[in-house]
């Protein structure tokens, strides 16, 4: 491995071809061991209620998790094989994430950093006790899941009718039924979700992954994998948490009706933001570097008049 100064903090690395394809390699393998009878299972036609989400609803695909990308910065020697994806030119010594690419996304990457930054500035609230899937189903006859409700119908809405619902994040709360709505204490919106992110969101941290793979390739998968694996984790909890009935897949509930329910709901929501906090963080870091290489030339910071031309 090589690395070359460049004028911005994102420095320019070399791999060669040994390399790269050991850590492409490597990757796949961690996949694998992550989630790889998920995989097969899915190939043959099976549906996971749990894991789905991440692929279903975030319209991401297994090959986003499954293939390698090196991030900007890194030239890839004897690359071609990259060249079919997009993003990707060729450079002086080999392949890389394109300067034009980057560019090309510098929006996108400027409504990510907001949003993680505005996220990361407030501290995390840990008492929704995932109700927000139990909101989804209050008062309804149908459920987002083929498998039973836990407590039943009347049971389940017993739950949301003994205590507050304080969901903060709007890709959960506009999926409540219309009875459910006027329960949350806040009323979120598209417009207004940079102004209730907050880090202790399970739905917060599972949206890590969908930043990193939305940004690809400018972003490496180590990161995108470390992202993915914790919104798996978040999202365990989140359907343990659940109404649904899903012993036998092998899920013990996390009785939130109960006293001990909530508390061991905090404990491990409290240690997925924490991680997610880290994760977070080196997230912005990244999509700020980018979005800043934009305004520097020759090491020199630049206007914006200047560098919008």
């Amino acid at each position: 491995m090589t690395v070359v100064t460049s004028r911005t903090a994102i420095p320019t690395t070399l791999l060669g071809a040994e390399e790269w394809r050991a850590r492409r390699d490597a990757h796949r393998g961690a996949v694998d061991d992550l989630i790889g009878p998920y995989l097969a299972a899915r190939r043959r036609g099976a549906r996971h209620p749990v894991i789905d989400f991440l692929f279903t609803y975030y319209s991401s695909r297994p090959a986003h998790v499954l293939r390698w990308h090196p991030g900007y910065g890194v030239v890839l020697a004897d690359g071609e094989e990259f060249l079919s994806l997009r993003g990707y030119e060729r450079v002086d010594a080999g392949v890389a994430v394109g300067e034009s690419w980057r560019r090309s996304r510098v929006g996108a990457l400027t409504a990510a950093a907001d949003l993680l930054r505005a996220t990361a500035a407030r501290p995390s609230r840990l008492g929704c006790f995932g109700l927000h899937e139990w909101a989804m189903v209050y008062r309804s006859d149908d459920t987002r899941h083929d498998v039973p409700l836990r407590l039943g119908r009347a049971g389940t809405d017993a739950v949301v009718e003994s205590m507050p619902l304080r969901c903060t994040h709007f890709d959960a709360f506009r999926f409540f039924t219309d009875p459910a709505r006027p329960r949350n204490e806040t009323e979120l919106s598209r417009i207004t979700q940079i102004d209730h992110e907050q880090p202790g969101c399970l739905h917060a941290t599972m949206d890590l992954y969908r930043f990193c793979f939305t940004l690809a390739p400018l972003i490496p998968s180590e990161l995108t994998l470390e992202c993915f694996a914790l919104a798996l984790r978040a999202r365990d909890l989140d359907m343990r948490a659940s109404p649904y009935d899903l012993t036998d897949l092998g899920y013990a509930p996390v009785p939130v009706e109960t006293p001990a329910g909530r508390a061991e709901y905090v404990r491990e929501q409290s240690t997925i933001s924490e991680h997610g906090t880290r994760l977070r963080s080196r997230l912005l870091d990244l999509c700020t570097e980018l979005v800043d290489r934009t305004h520097t030339r020759d090491g020199r910071r630049l206007p914006r008049a200047v560098t919008d031309e």
